[in-house]
């Protein structure tokens, strides 16, 4: 039995900028899906695209400039065939942190709707940070991540762009970092080295999250 996500059913539901309206959503729908974030132009939408369907996030032309919450929704398919009756995922895709060159104001109002949704979305919502292959750690990426530890959201670690490495030992020095990334955050439970451009890893990405989707789902049922 082969299981992945349906990307045609993959479609955009609501755009959110406000507080209020994102508690809503959220203590209401008690999502249970997957939400991906990392720095402006580590190729988030581009690993959404090549997961959930081509085109389902659009890329911003002004890095940096996005800052609402895109939320839709998605189902699996077993064996070809799409579970359009089975348990119906979300899939959050978060605006991006650590550009410099947004003003104070655009900073400040991330940062109150960032701290609502980690805060209000519970923990069947997979988090999912990318970040560059080429620059991994970086100093947002540090915040970021120990920003995360006050939650307790199971995440996922994706350094994009590896089809940029040339060289062979530029992806064992990736290698490398791994047992102490996961030694100082508890909350990294998978790490995942892709090209969002060529599909390179991005099957094995899949797997993790339709492993994680399953097992929420079937604990869901159990409950």
């Amino acid at each position: 039995m082969t299981v992945k996500i349906h990307k045609a059913s993959t479609k955009f539901r609501y755009g959110i900028t406000e507080p209020e309206q994102l508690i809503e959503f959220l203590n209401e729908e008690k999502p249970l899906g997957v939400s991906f974030i990392g720095r402006s132009n580590v190729g988030k939408s581009s690993t959404i695209n090549r997961l959930f369907g081509k085109s389902v996030a659009q890329t911003s032309k002004t890095p940096g400039r996005t800052r609402q919450v895109n939320i839709f929704e998605f189902y699996l398919e077993v064996d070809g065939k799409p579970q359009l009756d089975g348990p119906k995922f979300w899939l959050f895709d978060l605006p991006g942190y650590g550009h410099a060159s947004v003003s104070r104001q655009m900073q400040d109002e991330w940062q109150t709707l960032m701290h609502i949704f980690f805060s209000n979305v519970g923990n069947d919502v997979l988090m999912l940070n990318l970040q560059d292959a080429r620059h991994p750690n970086q100093k947002s990426d540090l915040q970021f991540r120990d920003y995360l530890k006050s939650f307790s959201h199971e995440t996922f670690l994706v350094l994009n762009k590896l089809d940029k490495l040339k060289k062979q030992k530029e992806r064992a020095a990736l290698e490398k970092i791994k047992p102490q990334i996961y030694k100082e955050y508890k909350s990294v439970k998978q790490i995942y080295f892709i090209s969002a451009e060529s599909g390179q890893g991005t099957e094995n990405l899949e797997r993790g999250l339709v492993e994680y989707l399953l097992l929420k789902s079937e604990l869901e049922a159990q409950a």
